[in-house]
């Protein structure tokens, strides 16, 4: 099994000490955002978990314990993107998260640490050119630290639209002119330039529409084969293989104005205001009324199967 971080929050970001305890203690409780009163009990144990996946846009409150992560394979995307705090107020420095990358990569390798660009998204201030110069600074600065960089468009969620008045999509000569220039960079700098559910037809201007938690990345990773994976894609064009998230909605104080996790940032503090880093849950504690089930886990590695990189 897989276990995923960040589709929901970004726990290294904000909830580092939680997930070590949860790491210590063997197991975490997770809450269905659908159907509140559900609880999923999952282990964290290297015996079923076969890869932890982070994604992230501040790995750095994490990284003075990683080695607590020693027993576990782990795949790590860190988002550097070019916008300001009038987008993203709580973002750390480009400078400072390239630091980190490059830190994380030393320690694991390369084969371990992606770099996410997404979501682009295009204005006035933000326009093609601005986003090809940024683009290209950083592949310069990260290369030789990562292998690939995954990039997506902006999805215009109903979320998205109420908290970022005015935002449009890409149209798609904008996305044209934009991974023609990214394909170009990622060649020069040796970093290979994917996208994550977009459209296929993409590829004839030299981007990968592999996805991003692909069997080929996990494999590379935990340096094995996988069983055979029904793919069960959450959006259109998702080559992503089956894994579970243990955060929450409404949690991520990085306040980034596109974001489709949050409703909004009163929520938001409310939330944070029930966190507790010894509870089995993110966010508060077990009621009266939930119920607990265990997840049915097992490994999905074919141990028959090491590879070698």
């Amino acid at each position: 099994m897989i276990i995923n971080t960040g589709a929901r929050t970004d726990i290294p970001a904000f909830f580092s000490t939680w997930f070590l305890n949860r790491i210590k203690e063997g197991f975490v409780y997770v809450r269905n955002p659908y159907y509140q009163e559900q609880v999923t009990r999952y282990k964290l144990t290297p015996d079923v978990v076969d890869c932890l996946i982070f994604c992230t846009k501040n790995p750095r409150p994490i990284l003075s314990r990683i080695h607590e992560l020693d027993s576990f394979a782990s795949y790590w995307f860190v988002t550097i993107t070019p916008y300001g705090r009038d987008i993203e107020p709580n973002v750390p420095p480009v400078e400072q998260v390239i630091h980190d990358v490059k830190f994380l990569s030393k320690g694991l390798g390369n084969h371990r640490v992606c770099w996410r660009y997404d979501p682009i998204f295009i204005d006035k201030h933000y326009t093609v050119e601005y986003h090809i110069e940024a683009f290209g600074k950083m592949a310069k600065a990260l290369s030789g630290y990562v292998d690939e960089c995954v990039i997506s468009f902006i999805d215009l969620y109903e979320k998205t639209k109420r908290n970022f008045t005015g935002i449009r999509g890409v149209n798609i000569e904008e996305q044209i002119r934009l991974v023609k220039s990214f394909s170009h960079l990622g060649n020069l700098y040796n970093i290979s330039v994917k996208t994550c559910a977009e459209a296929a037809a993409l590829r004839q201007y030299g981007i990968k529409p592999s996805g991003c938690i692909t069997q080929a990345v996990i494999e590379k990773v935990i340096g094995m084969k996988l069983k055979k994976l029904r793919r069960k894609p959450s959006r259109s064009n998702c080559g992503c293989i089956p894994n579970r998230d243990i955060g929450a909605y409404n949690t991520c104080p990085h306040g980034c104005k596109y974001c489709y996790a949050n409703d909004n940032q009163e929520t938001v503090k409310r939330n944070l205001k029930l966190h507790d880093p010894k509870s089995p849950l993110l966010i508060g504690r077990l009621g009266k009324d939930d119920i607990v089930h265990d997840a049915v886990q097992e490994s999905d590695a074919d141990w028959q199967q090491s590879l070698l990189f």
